[in-house]
């Protein structure tokens, strides 16, 4: 089986991580497979923010949290120790689906380079806060930014689950 493919058949969400550190190197290079992903006209209108620093990972874990509704203490980021969060310019008609083809393309190359991630939502709603719209500020970015996600990794504390069975009846045929 092609290994492209293989890798997208196989990839799975991880929901528990050891805390050892991901190297920046791998993180760099999963962050590149993202920004290599397909946009609409190319007009590459995604950032990438790659957070490892535990204090500020630890400060969007709670604005999650909070966004989430659950009890103190949850982690909504499972305990992965970095996390890249995808931004795209809101002036762009196809920016939630520009990032979107990023967040898969990370999550994609994670799994191929041995590392765990899930795809963890409410990052539109940390972003459009007064409080996410000052932390973008401190990291120099401006303008209008919609959260797309956090795609959070780290190494899996748990073996990868096999692929559960596909629904049947998802693939409809138009021949000719």
């Amino acid at each position: 089986m092609n290994e492209v493919i293989k890798a997208m058949i196989e990839r799975r969400s991880c929901r528990k991580y050891r805390a050892e550190a991901v190297p920046k190197i791998l993180i760099e290079e999963i962050a590149e497979a993202g920004l290599y992903a397909a946009s609409g006209m190319n007009r590459q209108a995604v950032k990438i923010v790659a957070v490892t620093d535990k204090a500020l990972r630890d400060r969007l874990s709670e604005m999650n949290r909070q966004i989430g509704g659950w009890d103190a203490g949850f982690d909504p980021f499972y305990g992965a120790p970095a996390l890249l969060i995808v931004l795209a310019d809101k002036t762009v008609p196809t920016a939630v689906y520009d990032g979107s083809l990023v967040m898969g393309n990370l999550m994609l190359a994670a799994d191929v380079l041995g590392v765990g991630s899930c795809w963890i939502h409410r990052a539109k709603e940390e972003f459009e806060s007064d409080a996410g719209k000052e932390l973008l500020a401190a990291l120099g970015i401006t303008g209008e930014w919609e959260g797309i996600g956090h795609c959070i990794l780290g190494y899996p504390d748990a073996d990868k689950p096999a692929p559960p069975a596909r629904n049947e009846g998802r693939l409809i045929w138009a021949e000719g």
